[in-house]
């Protein structure tokens, strides 16, 4: 049983970042494009606002490894 709850909860653990990641790429993608078309040199910017996010997944990536190898 607790192995099994193990598995569950490292998989919330990287499906909600991905989740939440997406959610907020797609925020920024838009609001980004928009910028970028009125002030071409926001163009390095935008791609680090686009870049930010990703490291939540990472983080989910990390807590889902802690889980499964912590005893």
């Amino acid at each position: 049983m607790d192995e099994g709850l193990r598995y569950i909860a490292a998989a919330i653990a990287v499906g909600l970042g991905a989740l939440g990641t997406g959610w907020a790429q797609s925020r920024i993608g838009s609001a980004g494009a928009g910028a970028i078309a009125e002030k071409p040199e926001l163009q390095g910017i935008m791609l680090i606002f686009l870049a930010l996010p990703e490291t939540l997944v990472i983080l989910g990536f990390v807590v889902a490894a802690i889980i499964l190898l912590v005893r």
